[in-house]
């Protein structure tokens, strides 16, 4: 059997990989703090309320008067509605098949549209102050992931079926704070990988046509860091800077493909090796925390997302060399964010906030992985403290897309029994529109 399954399972896994279909540009993730999902993220490097703000802005541990620490997660909950769909399988062979009649035959199938599972994403965060310059803190969550399971009958399953990517990270912090203005924070990253691709590959055998399951899973694990800074000019109002580096993975995978007629032909199931480049993109955000009064503040947030390094697919085989390089021509993307917080009473404040995430993927190269477009997010949320030293946090967010299209193809051609088949090349064009609901709670404990 030809290692192109290898270019054709290995190349879906990086393409999924660059895509969460419900949270944020690209595959980002945005769920590392439920008081922060309330306001829409908009303080994310600037408003220093719990433990979370490890992840949001390292500098902003030194800005917390005690030790506390935050464990939470949101539920996520994606629906798609797949319209006006067209699939078919065009190859050569067919019009021998067919007695010259036609060279393309419709694939058939279903498009339920539920293909996101229900998901939740945790994380916990601990920051403890040394003193009244130095702090210490540590955090644990998801920053990357992407998943689509669609049902086995899917009518695009030629283009793929299921995938699975995650990173999970660990980042211990440290932060410095000079004055009553400036501080500043570096955190390192530990960073680990797992990923799991499927697809339903068309072969045209001696047996007839038939498809191959074909499966590649992956793993590995990587170094980063973030940088922070946080300057309050005056009490009432405070700037935040956060980078975050990139990280790049070496992934190495195990590739399987089984079906019975690959029985049938004495071929079994074919497995072999295959290895590939991962790089997870540098970010940049800035917001600014405004204190309007004693009871009212408000949050503007801006966040930029290198996604213009993500311009090709390139997958290295042991036996082949080079086995695919596939042009993706990603954008960098913007995500901007406003919201705002009031204390109604000592105990309970009250949030809302808006984001606007604009997707760095292109039309042309959009995929059943990753059918989704720009994105409207509102978010409400509550934080209730029955006593100074216990918060809990809740929140909603609701995100719709634009609707968007995905028209996408891919040829293969197999060595069957020391002969190459005949090529096929499968299509599969459908309309797309997402939505999301995303439900929060966290717990936050000061000592």
């Amino acid at each position: 059997m030809n290692n192109k399954f290898n270019k054709l399972t290995l190349a879906a896994a990086i393409t999924a990989a660059f895509a969460s279909q419900a949270h944020a540009g690209g595959y980002q993730i945005n769920e590392q703090s439920v008081s922060g999902q309330g306001y829409g993220h908009a303080g994310r490097s600037s408003n220093v309320h719990d433990a979370t703000i490890v992840y949001g802005n390292p500098a902003g541990m030194s800005f917390l008067d005690r030790a506390q620490v935050t464990v939470g997660g949101t539920f996520l909950s994606v629906n798609t509605d797949i319209s006006n769909v067209s699939a078919s399988q065009s190859s050569p062979a067919f019009l021998q098949a067919t007695g010259g009649l036609t060279d393309t035959l419709p694939v058939s199938g279903t498009n339920d549209g539920d293909m996101v599972p229900g998901t939740l994403v945790p994380f916990a965060f601990y920051a403890q102050p040394v003193n009244e310059q130095l702090a210490f803190g540590f955090g644990v969550y998801a920053p990357f992931g992407s998943k689509t399971d669609y049902e086995d009958g899917f009518q695009g399953r030629n283009q793929g079926n299921y995938t699975e990517v995650k990173v999970m990270t660990a980042q211990p912090t440290v932060s410095y704070r000079f004055n009553e203005q400036w501080g500043v924070g570096v955190g390192v990253t530990y960073n680990r990988v797992e990923g799991e691709l499927r697809r339903q590959v068309p072969v045209a055998t001696p047996l007839g046509l038939s498809e191959v399951d074909s499966r590649v899973e992956g793993d590995d694990e990587a170094w980063g860091y973030n940088l922070g800074v946080i300057y309050q000019p005056v009490p009432e109002t405070t700037l935040g800077l956060t980078y975050r580096s990139k990280v790049d993975f070496n992934l190495e995978g195990s590739f399987s493909a089984s079906s019975p007629v690959l029985d049938q032909l004495g071929i079994g199931t074919v497995t072999d090796t295959a290895a590939l480049d991962l790089t997870t993109p540098e970010t940049v955000n800035f917001s600014l925390t405004q204190q309007m009064s004693d009871n009212l503040k408000l949050m503007f947030g801006a966040s930029w997302a290198r996604w213009s390094e993500f311009d090709q697919i390139l997958v290295t085989g042991t036996e082949r060399g080079e086995i695919t390089n596939e042009q993706q021509n990603y954008s960098n993307a913007w995500a901007f964010s406003t919201g705002g917080e009031y204390q109604l009473t000592p105990q309970l404040a009250l949030r809302a906030g808006v984001a606007l995430d604009f997707t760095p993927t292109q039309d042309e190269t959009r995929s059943v992985r990753i059918p989704s477009d720009d994105r409207r997010i509102f978010s409400i949320g509550a934080g209730w403290s029955p006593t100074p030293d216990l918060t809990l946090d809740v929140a909603y967010s609701y995100l719709t897309e634009r609707g968007t299209q995905v028209d996408q193809s891919k040829t293969d051609s197999f060595t069957v029994a020391g002969q190459r088949t005949p090529p096929i090349t499968s299509n599969y064009s459908a309309d797309y529109k997402n939505e999301a609901h995303g439900i929060g709670a966290q717990l936050t404990y000061r000592f």
